[in-house]
């Protein structure tokens, strides 16, 4: 089976920035990527790179920024009161999840300042060239059930009653 949409793909990458630095290895942390292929579960240019590959594939890919989290924003810099977090005590370079528009966005602090906090909304990679080393493990044909919530369903989960529910 070769990916394409409606798969669910298994697989292991390595995640290197342009200056060779390694950001993620799922190897290392024992757990590989599992994704709903055509689903936007993962970067774009990824997917498309992805689409074909069949189960024991072995490549690396490059991505221009336009390809994977986007060309850094400086209107996504803004300047937000300190009271918006959680925390007593901040500093640059600390971030945050927060719900966004379009679902969980980080938010890296870059100055603070006696009643306000300066932070930046860009993804933290944005605007890197990013080179991904990656081995497919699995390629199958995902649920009616995976397929209704739009991502893999973790492996002791009751497909037929997470579809039944829907129904309700």
């Amino acid at each position: 089976m070769t990916i394409a949409p409606q798969c669910v793909v298994t697989l292991h990458y390595v995640l290197v920035d342009a200056a060779g630095q390694v950001l993620d290895d799922s190897r290392a942390r024992q757990q590989p990527l599992e994704y709903l292929h055509g689903h936007h579960n993962i970067v774009a240019g990824l997917e498309r790179a992805l689409d074909g590959q069949a189960k024991g594939a072995e490549l690396t890919v490059t991505l221009m920024p336009a390809e994977a989290y986007g060309l850094r924003n400086e209107a996504l810099k803004r300047e937000v009161g300190r009271d918006a977090f959680p925390v007593p005590e901040l500093s640059p370079g600390m971030r945050f999840q927060t719900p966004g528009d379009d679902g969980p966005q980080i938010v890296t602090v870059l100055e603070v300042r006696d009643d306000s906090v300066l932070i930046d909304t860009n993804h933290p990679l944005a605007g890197q060239t990013l080179r991904y080393e990656l081995e497919v493990l699995t390629v199958r044909e995902a649920t009616r059930a995976e397929l209704a919530k739009g991502h893999p369903l973790p492996p002791d989960t009751d497909h037929t009653q997470v579809e039944d529910k829907k129904l309700l």
